[in-house]
């Protein structure tokens, strides 16, 4: 399968481009496209035959559910019912956005390997011109999650897609880079309080100031059949492995040094006022001050570190008040847990 690139100005007439995406997901492909978040890689959620190839294209395994995207606030009562207030005051306040709600869901309508094991479906409405053109064009949900080879840091930039998924799927829609880096917030409406699964870019203290208090899932109980994508299985990882560390320059030095007179090459990722000049490489993502600008950042570090030679990669640490909730999140999952101490 040979996989073609379109890029697509928002300054331009695309409906050619469009029309192409469309055909595609109506004859039961799949597309990959950009969101504010990552790029997903999409097929049509009421599709059964169609959402598999997202799995086999992906290597994901087949009980890690899929977010459904869609164009606009109303559709969401065509596939959830018992939508509580509380949800209703979410949408207005983060939609289009970075949130994904879950819902009960009606039967018999979204397909069922979208979300497997369960009888709920997370749903968003993405704030992307693309991935809302795309949509509006299609007039139907996209099951969609990240357009990246499963377990693999997230795509941020649509070459980052053609490099794990060249010649698996067809077409890649490219928008340009995304603006928030890290996947959506999931939080479990059907239960009360509502429940954080995945922290994102809408935090916590945002979603309190509009329903009040939220509990977080526990990740260190993950769920047998999860109701949200990254409960389970190792997620976001480059080939080396991956430790975090304090943000103590000193220390990185010291561990730098430790790692180097056992002849390990070591990178390490972390903000631009701890670079250490001893380390192989060192991936700055940004100010420490800012941990929105470091998580628009990681994945692109972590695929950069794919591309050269080091034996060991140390994560620099941040607090977890809001968007550092979620950029931890994503380095436990990738360092699988693993400190450098």
């Amino acid at each position: 399968m040979k996989t073609t690139i379109i890029t697509v100005d928002r300054n331009l007439d695309n409906i050619k481009n469009y029309e192409q995406a469309v055909d595609i997901l109506k004859s039961g492909g799949v597309v990959a496209f950009p969101t504010e978040t990552v790029y997903g890689l999409g097929a049509i959620a009421t599709d059964e035959k169609a959402v598999d190839k997202i799995f086999k294209a992906k290597g994901r395994p087949s009980d890690n559910p899929l977010i459904v995207h869609i164009g606009n606030k109303d559709e969401v009562a065509q596939y959830a019912t018992e939508i509580p207030e509380k949800a209703h005051k979410l949408m207005d306040a983060f939609w289009p956005g970075p949130l994904t709600l879950i819902f009960n869901a009606i039967p018999n309508i979204i397909a069922e390997n979208v979300t497997p094991g369960v009888k709920t479906v997370g749903i968003r409405m993405p704030d992307h011109p693309v991935a809302l053109d795309l949509l509006r064009a299609l007039k139907a949900p996209l099951a969609a999650p990240s357009a990246n080879r499963s377990g693999k840091p997230s795509p941020t930039e649509a070459f980052h897609v053609k490099e794990d998924l060249d010649g698996l799927i067809p077409l890649i829609l490219d928008g340009g880079p995304t603006g928030v880096g890290l996947e959506s917030t999931v939080i479990d409406m059907t239960v009360q309080p509502p429940v954080i699964l995945r922290p994102g870019g809408a935090t916590r203290e945002m979603i309190e100031e509009v329903i009040g208090f939220v509990a977080v899932a526990d990740e260190k109980a993950p769920e047998n059949t999860p109701r949200a994508p990254g409960m389970k299985y190792r997620h976001y990882a480059p080939e080396a492995p991956l430790y975090i560390i304090e943000s103590d320059k000193e220390k990185i030095e010291h561990a730098v040094k430790m790692l180097q007179k056992e002849h390990k090459k070591t990178a390490v990722i972390g903000p631009d006022s701890l670079r250490v000049s001893n380390a192989d490489w060192y991936f700055a993502i940004g100010s420490s001050d800012s941990t929105e600008e470091m998580a628009v950042n990681l994945y692109k570090a972590l695929r950069q570190c794919d591309l050269i030679d080091a034996d060991i990669i140390l994560a620099v640490e941040t607090d977890l008040v809001g968007v550092g909730a979620a950029f931890m999140n994503r380095l436990e999952k990738a360092s699988e847990g693993k400190r450098f101490i």
